[in-house]
């Protein structure tokens, strides 16, 4: 048979094009032309927020394995269900939608005149617009800390604008719903942390809903590292819940006296535990039965010192500092409001501006709760803590090489971030503006360079802090809209909700959809590296918890071994101070020597071992110059570390491994007129 003419060939063959196209034309359209994106729900509540971002949310790791995006340590999206829910209104969603979740307090109406925290914290006579939805004239704004930030959308577009990691911290305080003059329920703050934590599931199936059933929405709690990081290589939001309230467990103080028990502890951790919480803090704003808090300056530390009257019996009391860090000032201004719930005759004190230290520190129940949050692979949540506090709760973590701890809004002492990163921790900055959190990020570049970690914010929205405002419409280094995302996948433009759009420029971070917009700030402002440092946060956050989760007590080598002294204090007939006491499990007990300088404390762990790592628990008398001695027969001995500037406390002393039956520790120089005295000693191979 005999070809066809070329001319008929080429016919044909554009006939054939033709009819592809008409067919793609009138033929369904392929799943990724119909499919509006795995990202947007099938089933949106209308009328309700814009999210004002498009293109794909990005998935999956980095070519190192390394889970990219932002992680926000520290926010609060249900604390309209805290102090008593009449103090943040609005809420984060409604099954009724936008409108009945968006809307002000009914004491608010109909022009503001008794939002009474309103003028409390903004000054002025707190009156304002209430209308939310449709409007939002007054609120959601940078300087309203009464009214809803963390609507549901606005989440949304946070996460689809990079974030991949959020901590949820269940907040109430007791003493603030109590004296609040309204409230629509009771004020435990156990019953309050657990409607929270429901709450937040219900967000999720309410998320869950709009994309069809359970497991398909954006919006996942997470209880472990390895499903957080399935999660953000799914693209989607892990939410971690964490807990930050002023009593924990009941465990208020009363005049001195603890309100709770080891077994309140244990069965209060473990509920939680049962809850999903993963991190939490043991003090915030009044000194309870666990821990001294880390003051608050101004007007507002005032008022929160009259609450810690009203819930302790006792004020802040202060001393200086035995180290180089302190606590927040407290300060002397006068907070008329919050004082006048005083008894009569009673005033707030005065306080030394040279005596910057909290007294209190981490009592007895405070180290049994931070044991037992270790025992269960929890995070502690250092900031709110006294320095002596969290001085306190270092050297127990350090003790045991656990690498939990959490700074996530700029609470912590600046001098311990190194301490914090050494141990394996994660710090995070306040939602500051973009030139002072570009000044304070830039100012631990070094720190994050040499311990290989990335950085997070903490925007604390619904927690009565208060948010970057406007830089200006004409300001430098503005943010243009719309811009691209960080890892350029997305393009985000002003956000609108109702009739309202914000731009961060004229308006501040007004509220959690914002996010976005504050980071492109913060990257015009101070640059792509601080940016950068934040897009690795997600990744270091989980490398934290993931430690955590991993770590496993080391065995004290020393414990119940044979001990010997130079010498042993017996001045009381009725208490032992021997040698062994320092082995014998109990920080009740304890080896004391007499009053002179050169005295040792050996321990003979009956057969060679590795050892890397002594800890010496002191008591007030504690050694200011010493050191760890290692021998193989007892006889010949060879020092492995030595300090002359001992403080006392839990000492942790790491050196290179080395094997070793006897260790010897020698006290060179006392630190106080008594002798040398440790409450227990630990060995340890790791």
């Amino acid at each position: 048979m005999t070809g066809r003419p070329p001319h008929r060939r080429r016919h044909l063959t554009i006939l054939a094009l033709f009819l592809s196209v008409v067919a793609m034309v009138l033929a369904p359209a392929p799943t990724s032309f119909a499919d509006p994106g795995w990202w947007n729900p099938t089933a949106r509540p209308a009328p309700d927020s814009e999210i004002n971002i498009t293109g794909e949310p990005f998935k999956g790791t980095d070519s190192q394995g390394q889970v990219r995006g932002f992680v926000d340590a520290h926010n609060h999206v249900m604390s309209n269900e805290a102090f008593g829910g009449r103090l943040i209104c609005g809420k984060p969603f409604s099954e009724l939608g936008v409108a009945d979740a968006l809307k002000d307090c009914p004491e608010h109406y109909p022009d503001g005149s008794l939002a009474v925290f309103d003028f409390i914290t903004k000054g002025g006579d707190g009156k304002h617009d209430p209308d939310g939805w449709p409007t939002f004239k007054d609120w959601p704004a940078h300087d309203s800390l009464t009214h809803q930030q963390n609507y549901y959308a606005w989440i949304e577009r946070a996460w689809r604008g990079g974030q991949r990691v959020m901590v949820n911290d269940l907040v109430t305080n007791g003493v603030i719903c109590s004296v609040y003059f309204f409230k629509d329920r009771g004020c435990d703050e156990m019953t309050s942390i657990r409607l929270q934590a429901q709450k937040t599931y219900d967000m999720q199936a309410y998320v869950d809903k709009m994309y069809g059933g359970p497991g398909k929405g954006w919006f996942r709690i997470v209880t472990d590292s390895a499903q957080a990081r399935e999660v953000a290589a799914q693209g989607k939001l892990a939410v971690v819940l964490g807990v930050e309230t002023s009593e924990p467990f009941g465990c208020k103080q009363i005049l001195d006296i603890a309100q709770c028990g080891k077994d309140d502890i244990d069965r209060g951790l473990d509920e939680l535990h049962r809850l999903g919480v993963r991190s939490m803090f043991l003090c915030h704003k009044f000194d309870n039965a666990l821990c001294g808090v880390r003051f608050d300056s101004g007007a507002l530390g005032t008022a929160i010192n009259v609450g810690q009257f009203l819930s302790t019996g006792t004020f802040w009391k202060t001393e200086k500092c035995a180290g180089p860090q302190a606590d927040n000032p407290i300060g002397l201004a006068a907070a008329p409001q919050a004082e006048k719930e005083l008894p009569a005759g009673v005033s707030v004190p005065s306080y030394a501006a040279d005596a910057r230290c909290n007294t209190r520190g981490l009592t007895g129940l405070g180290e049994y709760a931070l044991r037992g949050m270790m025992k269960r692979k929890m995070m502690l949540e250092i900031d709110h803590m006294s320095v002596k506090a969290a001085g306190r709760a270092f050297d127990i973590m350090e003790s045991e090489s656990y690498p939990g701890v959490i700074s996530s809004h700029s609470w912590m002492d600046d001098s311990w971030t190194e301490r914090l990163y050494r141990l394996g921790g994660f710090a995070a900055q306040y939602m500051n503006g973009a030139e002072a959190f570009s000044a304070e990020a830039k100012a631990k570049d070094a720190l994050r360079d040499k311990y290989r970690v990335g950085y997070g914010y903490g925007t604390d929205m619904n927690g009565v802090g208060g948010w970057p405002g406007p830089r200006g419409a004409d300001a430098p280094n503005k943010v243009t809209y719309p811009f691209r995302s960080v890892d350029g996948g997305s393009v985000i433009d002003r956000q609108t909700t109702g009739q309202r759009t914000w731009d961060l420029n004229t308006d501040g971070a007004s509220h959690y959809g914002l996010v976005p917009d504050w980071i492109e700030d913060i990257r015009k402002v101070g640059g792509q590296d601080v940016v950068d440092d934040l897009f690795k946060g997600a990744e270091s956050y989980l490398d934290t918890w993931g430690a955590s989760e991993r770590h496993k007590a080391g065995v004290n080598l020393a414990a119940g071994r044979a001990t010997s002294a130079s010498t042993t204090e017996w001045w009381n007939p009725f208490t032992s101070f021997a040698p062994g006491r320092a082995v014998d499990g109990d920080s009740g007990t304890r080896w004391a020597s007499e009053w002179s300088d050169d005295q040792w404390l050996r321990i003979d762990l009956g057969s060679p071992a590795l050892v890397k790592r002594v800890t010496l628990d002191w008591e007030r008398a504690y050694a200011k110059e010493y050191r760890i001695e290692v021998s193989a027969d007892g006889t010949t001995w060879r020092t492995v570390a030595s300090t002359t500037a001992g403080d006392g406390g839990l000492d942790t002393v790491d050196f290179a491994g080395t094997s070793a039956r006897h260790i010897r520790v020698q006290g060179v120089r006392r630190a106080t007129q008594w002798g040398y005295s440790l409450r227990e000693v630990g060995v340890y191979s790791g």
